[in-house]
This record gives structure tokens, C-alpha cells and sequence, in this order.
């Protein structure tokens, strides 16, 4: 006997308790229905009264008033909704926007109002020329098969493989439900050509020694793009990965490079040597020259004061000689007398010479300079 056929104590009918005993209790009303009109009215002879079927349509509208009753309770579950911290909504009522909600519980209409619910506060990224197998903070990435998005032409026609990636955060979640079809393509097809672009003006060794600034660049304009587009995002970052030559002539690429290394190194020892001899050099023929004028100014400065005291002796000896001739004779044995030793007079009787001031500080001993004077 089956759980609907089991009944309570006490002879009262068993009332179902879950929408599928409602839903198994509708059907055999409508079973019992159909056969009891298919059953025709006869009474029997031997019974007082005859039997009347029950009326269906007593447990059709319990069922029906079991059902709107479902109805407005999903309806009113409907009409409450929650949204996260980092969500906005965005509410369509007939198709039309109505308003943007933010984090909280709101009401809306039932089958009138819809919501879409968008994360303003995730950070979207796109990679282009590999694709991150393993995030996180030992990051593992795979480049099969994106070659073709990663390859580009410098403006020295040279091929360079450039990978790099796109970071975006949505800032209007109307235009970015409604206004672009499929934003993520839009960002990576915009993205691709402007890149594309940016590196085909610059020559291979520029793009190599500039990433942060080609990188910059790109952001800037992907971003005028999007706004054109009214997309709804705002670009974060745009960072130039990796920057390498294809794997085909990635050796020659390596061996040139190790000779533009050298011819650099060689550069710089030669310019460390210049720094050190030139300068030097300048500095000892600047100092030399320097030298030479003032030794040529001490001399001419010293000819012109000789020729000044000249002259002015000359010209007191005109006005006095013997006066300026006496002076001069002191002046010169004051200067000559300090480095006489002994002074000696030779007498033309005299036999051998007798002193006559012993001016030594040693006595005994006769010094070499000596001055003598005869009578």
C-alpha cells in the first residue's frame, strides 16, 4: 500500500505534504472525475436513497488555490534580491533601463523588472601570445599555438615576438552590458591591432630598450578606443611581457648582440681611457702655459724695477755724484762686508802680510775669501 492510501488514526484522510502529493492527489481527482462520468446514475431497488458521486471540483480548487498560492510566494521570493559588495545591478523594467543598485538587498517587480548583476571591483585580465595554465604565485604559462598573435614586423623589417597583457576593471556597467556585444573581443581585437601598430613604427632594438614606454603608449590609445566604443571599462595596465626574437633565429640574434655588447664595452674602456689621459693632458698644458706667463710678468715686472731704480739713481747722481758715489761705495761694502772673513793690508815694506780685523768666528783659521787692499 502506497504512503497516499495509508490513513490516520481516527478515520480522517490523510492531507498531502509535499507539492508532489498535491500534484499525485490532482491527478487522481481528475482520473476519479473522468470515471465516474463515464459510470451512468442508476439506483437500486433494495436501498432508501442512492449514492452520490463526490464533487470533484472541491479538490481542483483547493489544488488551484495550492497553486497561486506557490505562485505568489515565488513571486514575492522573486521580487527581493541581493547584491555583493563588489556587485552593482542593473535593472531593466520592460526592456528599458529604470536604475543601478548598488550592494544591499532591494525590491523589484516580478516578471516585470529584470536584473543584471555585474562586478565593478574584479579585475579582468587578457593575455595575448601564451595563456596562464597554472595562476597564482608560481605562475606556470604555455606559448603553443599563440604564435600568431604574438609575431609582429618592426619598422627595420625585422620579426620580433612580443607578448604582453591587458588588465581591465568595468566602470559602467549599463554601457558594458548593453552597449558593446561581446567586450572581452572588442578588448582583445582593439588591443592587437593598436599593438601591432605601435610596434611596426619602431625599429627592433628600440622596441627591446623601450617596453615601458611603447607599453604606455598602447594603454593610452586602447583606452581612447574603448571610450569611442562606450564599452564600459577601464584599462589598468597594458604590460609588454616578453620581448624576444622567434626561436628560428633566435642564435644569430644572440651572437649579434653579443658583438653589440663588445663593441659597447670597447666603446666605454675607450671613452674611460680618454676621460682619464685628455683632461690630464689639458690641465698640464693649462698649467704650463699659466706658468710661463707668470714667469713673463715677474720678469718684465722685475726688468721694470730694476730700470726705475736705474733711473732714479741716475738721476741723483747727476744732481750729486760724489754724494750718490760715496753712498753706493757703502751701500755695496754693507752688502759685501756681512761674508768677509778677514780683512788684510799689504804694506809695499811689509814682507808678509799682517791682519788687520779678524772678522772669523773661528780663530786661527784662515778662510778662503779674503779680501786684501794695498796702500
Amino acid at each position: 500500500m502506497s504512503n497516499q492510501d495509508q490513513q490516520p488514526p481516527w478515520g480522517q484522510k490523510r492531507k498531502p505534504q509535499t507539492p508532489e502529493e498535491w500534484v499525485a492527489l490532482f491527478i487522481k481527482k481528475i482520473q476519479e472525475y473522468f470515471s465516474d462520468a463515464k459510470q451512468p446514475n442508476t439506483s437500486s431497488s433494495g436501498q432508501g436513497a442512492s449514492s452520490q458521486p463526490g464533487t470533484p471540483l472541491a479538490g481542483i480548487g483547493k489544488l488551484l488555490t495550492f497553486i497561486a498560492a506557490i505562485l505568489i510566494l515565488q513571486g514575492v521570493y522573486a521580487s527581493f534580491y541581493k547584491i555583493s559588495p563588489s556587485e552593482v545591478g542593473v535593472v531593466l523594467r520592460l526592456g528599458q533601463y529604470s536604475r543601478t543598485t548598488q550592494s544591499g538587498l532591494h525590491f523589484k517587480l516580478p516578471l516585470i523588472d529584470t536584473l543584471y548583476k555585474v562586478d565593478v571591483e574584479e579585475i579582468r585580465k587578457e593575455e595575448f601570445g601564451f595563456r596562464s595554465t597554472s595562476p597564482g604565485q608560481q605562475s606556470t604559462f604555455s606559448r603553443s599555438g599563440y604564435e600568431m598573435e604574438s609575431l609582429m614586423l618592426t619598422a627595420d623589417t625585422n620579426v620580433i615576438n612580443v607578448a604582453w597583457i591587458v588588465q581591465y576593471r568595468v566602470s559602467d556597467p549599463l554601457n558594458f552590458l548593453f552597449k558593446v556585444k561581446d567586450v572581452r573581443q572588442a578588448v582583445r581585437d582593439i588591443s592587437e591591432s593598436i599593438t601591432r601598430r605601435v610596434v611596426g613604427n619602431m625599429d627592433f632594438d628600440y622596441v627591446l630598450g623601450n617596453r615601458d614606454l611603447l607599453a604606455a603608449d598602447a594603454k593610452k590609445e586602447l583606452q581612447a578606443q574603448l571610450d569611442k566604443l562606450e564599452a564600459g571599462i577601464s584599462i589598468g595596465t597594458v604590460q609588454f611581457q616578453d620581448i624576444n626574437p622567434p626561436e628560428p633565429v633566435k642564435p644569430a640574434f644572440n651572437e649579434v648582440n653579443e658583438a653589440d655588447q663588445d663593441m659597447k664595452r670597447l666603446v666605454n674602456e675607450a671613452e674611460e681611457t680618454y676621460n682619464k689621459v685628455i683632461p690630464k693632458a689639458r690641465g698640464d698644458a693649462k698649467k704650463m702655459v699659466e706658468v710661463a706667463h707668470g714667469y713673463a710678468a715677474a720678469r718684465i715686472n722685475e726688468a721694470e724695477g730694476e730700470t726705475g731704480r736705474f733711473l732714479d739713481i741716475l738721476r741723483e747722481y747727476k744732481n750729486a755724484p760724489e754724494v750718490t758715489r760715496r753712498r753706493m761705495y757703502l751701500e755695496a761694502m754693507q752688502a759685501i762686508m756681512p761674508e768677509v772673513a778677514s780683512v788684510y793690508v799689504i804694506d809695499e815694506d811689509q814682507k808678509s802680510p799682517l791682519p788687520l780685523l779678524n772678522l772669523s768666528a773661528t780663530q786661527g783659521v784662515i778662510p778662503p775669501k779674503s779680501t786684501q787692499q794695498g796702500n
